[in-house]
């Protein structure tokens, strides 16, 4: 169990667009801040872990506001059943704008402990995640309906803590996990895996391409073998790879000089040695000197490095900064893994060593087993995407 603290603060103007913000995140000992002001359709925000501040610029619409503006803004609107509105809504924890859309259902009545409430019943998208929202006619919550099932209900300050903490008793990763249907007894010895998979979004998941085949719901995943040396690359590939994943990001701190630093060390030694050969270092040294840990916050390669311990997200983060910084283009990936009759949801590192080879630095694996199955590939904006399908996938063993 770990206590969980998100907040944001904003000012917005008086047609509710974001004029800057701040937002926090705090689980035990790990805290983020982030905080900026938007000018025109460019946003200059300063970053820190607790490794110190970085500043990013991000681009916007200029008419973006924050998700908790969205009642506020149909407050006293004359709403009628069918209408859409639509809106960009910032979203401080993955950094980006994002498109959100509140639909008008229809008017209900709720049973309240106050006796019945008259109320609209909303669905909000962002993202591709559908909320199902119960709200009086002066836009407060009253209650909602989320991912994963989960319900929020509105209650007095002085409700009894007791009756709150009978709540709790799911663990939140079992809960998005998916059954598989069957056992595997060993996955890293697979060199394929079939699955047919159902409840898949319209979106921009990277379900095809590279070691997996879409082909209608049946996905086939190949393990990538490395007994061939690899090709040598061309400056024009070799350049177009730099450009897109050997670049520091947010988070990804590749040109840090600890970074930097700490990949030169591992690698010491090593220079007559293949790209292949140098990835397997950085795998097997996060995977030997990072502590397993489940963390509630944003990954950060350079806090992870400086703390040691992380869950998946921070094993990938790190070993990309690492890869980065040593000239190995690396990218971060999210998706699914097989644990024990269920899929988990999962996090891992793509690196291009004379070919893309898979790496799974929490799971000491390169390659990694054909269970990982990839959802998402890129930024920390792009791997938000994965939230549209928790609780919607359903997966089949075929092979």
């Amino acid at each position: 169990m770990q206590p969980l603290r998100l907040e944001t603060r904003a000012e917005l103007a008086p047609d509710l667009a974001l004029r800057r913000f701040r937002f926090e995140a705090g689980s035990g000992g790990l805290r983020f801040r982030a905080e900026g002001e938007k000018e025109g359709e460019r946003l200059r925000a300063v970053l820190d872990s607790g490794s110190g501040p970085q500043t990013v610029e991000i681009r916007v619409p200029g008419r973006t506001t924050l998700s908790a503006a969205i009642l506020p803004a149909l407050a006293g609107r004359p709403l009628r059943p069918g209408e859409r509105f639509a809106f960009d809504v910032f979203d401080p924890a993955a950094l980006a704008a994002i498109p959100a859309e509140a639909e008008v259902l229809e008017r209900e009545e709720l049973a309240l402990p106050g006796g019945p409430t008259p109320a609209w019943r909303l669905r909000l998208s962002l993202r591709g995640v559908s909320q199902t929202l119960w709200v009086d006619d002066a836009g407060e919550l009253l209650r909602a309906r989320g991912v994963l099932g989960l319900r929020l209900e509105r209650a007095s300050r002085q409700e009894p803590r007791e009756r709150l903490d009978a709540l709790v008793g799911e663990d939140w990763a079992e809960l998005a996990a998916i059954p598989a249907g069957r056992e595997i007894a060993d996955p890293t010895a697979l060199a394929r895996l079939r699955v047919r998979i159902r409840g898949l979004p319209p979106g921009n998941l990277a379900l095809h391409g590279g070691r997996q085949r879409l082909e209608g719901e049946v996905l086939t995943v190949e393990r990538e073998t490395l007994e061939e040396p690899p090709a040598a690359l061309s400056p024009t590939a070799r350049g177009a790879l730099e450009q897109a994943f050997l670049r520091p990001e947010p988070f990804i701190q590749a040109d840090h000089p600890r970074i930097r630093e700490a990949a030169a060390e591992i690698l010491r030694g090593a220079e007559g040695e293949s790209e292949l050969a140098r990835a397997r270092r950085l795998v097997r040294w996060v995977y030997e000197q990072i502590e397993k840990r489940p963390v509630l916050s944003l990954p950060d390669a350079l806090a992870t490095l400086e703390r040691r311990r992380g869950d998946c997200n921070e094993h990938a983060v790190l070993l990309t900064a690492l890869a980065r910084a040593a000239g190995i283009p690396a990218r971060v990936e999210v998706g699914l893994v097989y644990l024990r009759g269920r899929f988990y949801y999962h996090a891992w590192t793509l690196l291009h060593a004379g070919r893309w080879v898979t790496a799974d630095a929490a799971l000491g694996q390169m390659p990694a087993d054909a269970t990982h199955i990839r959802l998402v590939s890129g930024s920390l904006a792009q791997q938000a995407d994965v939230a549209a399908v928790i609780g919607a996938l359903a997966l089949e063993i075929l092979e």
